[in-house]
């Protein structure tokens, strides 16, 4: 631990400042007041410091001491994360929970996982061999869906010159030690911390190429994410932001979910708690909590917390990246951790920007985002980071400043609409306001896992929904029955579109998460079924006679009654359509 010591000369909620700490570093984590709660220096001036707490300041006084710890603001990495719930500065709350029943208690100190806690280490490696950094020297069977990997702290390789055998061993044992090429020693533990605000170093940025399967239809084919991109999803209060990341942590096929919470109200937050551990994952049947780490910093809790809870969490799926593994994360959401640097920001007395937020709110979320990528790790694996946050615009309004400068960085942006969810229609993603940056990235990907036609059929597609949109302003002031036939068609394959691909229900058995394969057959279909109905309308025959009703709704209802395994019924709806249009086509040609 340092020596280095100062006293509190200003407190103003979470923002302390001290005298006598010329010689502490920016970003260095200290201990405040009486109680040591944990702080970040971020500002020194002369022998002026600037402290953030991340614990409540409620009692704290004047000339209380400030104890410098000599490193930077970490978190503990290592087996126990997943499944696990930290707060927001990476602190276990089962463990928080074994201390105080009711609240987090001041001053408790910044707790890392069990140092107990036991776990059967198989080793991969062996005396006298070459340890590189980020290398893994053992491994342990965390959940039946990871493997988790124990490797070197970057920056730190070198000679094995000592190590255990396989069996049972402790978190805070020492497994072996390293000796680096200036001879220093190195111990080898099951964990190591890492500065949160620093990204963990990579071999090489790969180029993005692969998809992040997710079932949800309007994503994989209208608006995909791709394995190691970045999304936004805005929308005003109950359009579905919280559903749609649900439904993405459970049904992407992500190896690592790491869910942050940030500055979302409580009651919120319990729901995810309580579901979360019921939930199955749907490709392995085991619990969806054998893949996932949750984040919970609510609204109630400290503002600084909240600031750090995205880094801790960026940091943690970093951690599995290097593993190899394809991690997700979900920021819910990106505004109230806006909101946090704001308020910090206003007690500061920094000059405000736009609405009062900070100057530097673009930069943030620049370095947030740009954590994001397919990488090869230092262990020359393959590895991901997908970064999905949630963005709650204050009345929906997407000109606001957390919105606007979050779609300067995010590739695909899912613009929730409130007129669609008062509707009824889920996911309420507006494909006019939303869009996708990968499309042509990932359009080689498509042709060899899907088909050539998914995505000329999906611009068709779009193409239909934006002149449907155009003719919905004429249709509110004329009516429908003055346009031609085959605007008429237009608006009815429109119709079809979105209440039979582009609407989901998440709680029917077929139609919550849906493979790519039936994805791209029921898209094909409704193109189908739109060109023969065009090729009978440019035959001359009346929309009258074109429109079928019953043959719209088995299109749209295709979802629920087609199974997921068994294709067949879209075939037989084919030829189905084909058998309508190709006879109506002989009889008014009699």
């Amino acid at each position: 631990m340092s020596t280095n010591e100062g006293n509190i000369i200003y407190i103003n909620g979470p923002v302390v400042k001290g005298k006598g700490m010329e010689s502490f570093k920016l970003r260095e984590m200290v201990l405040v007041g009486n109680h040591q709660l944990i702080g970040e220096v971020i500002s020194v001036n002369d022998d002026i410091g600037i402290i953030q707490v991340y614990e409540e300041t409620e009692g704290l006084s004047i000339n209380e001491k400030i104890a410098g710890l000599g490193q930077p603001f970490s978190v503990t990495l290592g087996p126990g994360m997943i499944g696990n719930i930290f707060d927001g500065i990476g602190r276990p709350l089962s463990r928080i929970d074994e201390i105080n029943k009711d609240f987090i208690p001041e001053g408790i100190g910044l707790l890392s996982m069990d140092k107990n806690a036991e776990w059967k280490v198989s080793f991969t490696l062996s005396k006298g061999d070459y340890l590189k950094e980020g290398m893994s020297f053992a491994e342990i069977q965390e959940t039946q869906l990871v493997n988790h990997l124990l490797m070197s702290k970057p920056g730190i390789e070198g000679k094995i010159v000592e190590i255990k055998g396989n069996g049972i061993y402790r978190f805070g044992d020492v497994l072996g030690k390293v000796e680096d090429h200036q001879g220093n020693s190195h111990e080898l533990k099951m964990y190591h911390r890492w500065p949160v605000r620093v990204k963990r170093p990579t071999k090489k940025r790969l180029k993005i190429s692969k998809l992040l399967l997710t079932g949800q239809r309007i994503l994989d084919v209208f608006f995909p994410i791709a394995k190691g991109g970045t999304a936004a999803i805005p929308g005003g209060f109950g359009t579905g932001k919280t559903v749609t990341q649900h439904q993405l942590a459970k049904w992407s096929d992500a190896d690592i979910i790491v869910y942050i919470g940030c500055g979302e109200r409580g009651n919120e937050m319990a729901d995810v708690l309580n579901e979360f551990p019921k939930l199955v994952d749907p490709k392995s049947g085991r619990p969806i909590m054998d893949r996932t780490i949750l984040i919970a910093n609510t609204s109630n809790m400290p503002i600084a917390a909240r600031e750090a809870s995205i880094y801790t969490g960026i940091t943690m799926a970093e951690y599995y990246r290097d593993m190899g593994y394809h991690v997700a994360v979900m920021a819910d959401s990106t505004s109230r951790w806006a909101e946090a640097l704001r308020e910090i920001s206003g007690r500061l007395e920094e000059m405000p920007a736009e609405e009062g937020y900070p100057a530097y709110l673009s930069s943030r979320l620049a370095e947030f985002y740009e954590r994001a990528g397919y990488f090869e790790t230092l262990s020359n694996k393959e590895g991901s980071v997908t970064i999905i946050g949630a963005v709650s615009p204050p009345g929906g309004d997407f000109s606001e400043p957390v919105t606007e400068n979050t779609k300067r960085y995010a590739n695909v942006f899912l613009a929730l609409d409130s007129k669609l969810a008062h509707a009824k229609h889920f996911p309420s993603i507006n494909w006019l306001n939303s869009y996708s940056g990968y499309l042509e990235t990932l359009s080689i990907w498509y042709d060899e896992n899907v088909n050539e036609e998914i995505l000329s059929n999906r611009n068709k597609m779009m193409s239909l929904l934006q002149e449907e949109s155009k003719l919905l302003d004429i249709v509110q002031l004329v009516g429908e029955d003055v346009l031609p036939d085959s605007q008429r068609l237009t608006l009815n394959i429109a119709r079809v579109l979105k209440k039979g691909f582009l609407q989901q229900n998440a709680f029917h058995k077929e139609d919550a998460s849906v493979p790519l394969d039936k994805q791209s057959e029921m898209l094909n279909l409704i193109v189908h079924l739109y060109d023969k109905a065009k090729k009978c309308i440019d035959a001359g025959i009346p929309i009258s006679s074109v429109n079928n009703i019953q043959l719209y709704d088995e299109v749209i209802r295709m979802k629920y009654n087609i199974p997921n395994d068994n294709l067949e019924g879209i075939k037989l709806l084919e030829t189905k359509i084909d058998s309508y249009h190709d006879d109506l086509i002989k009889k008014y040609a009699r």
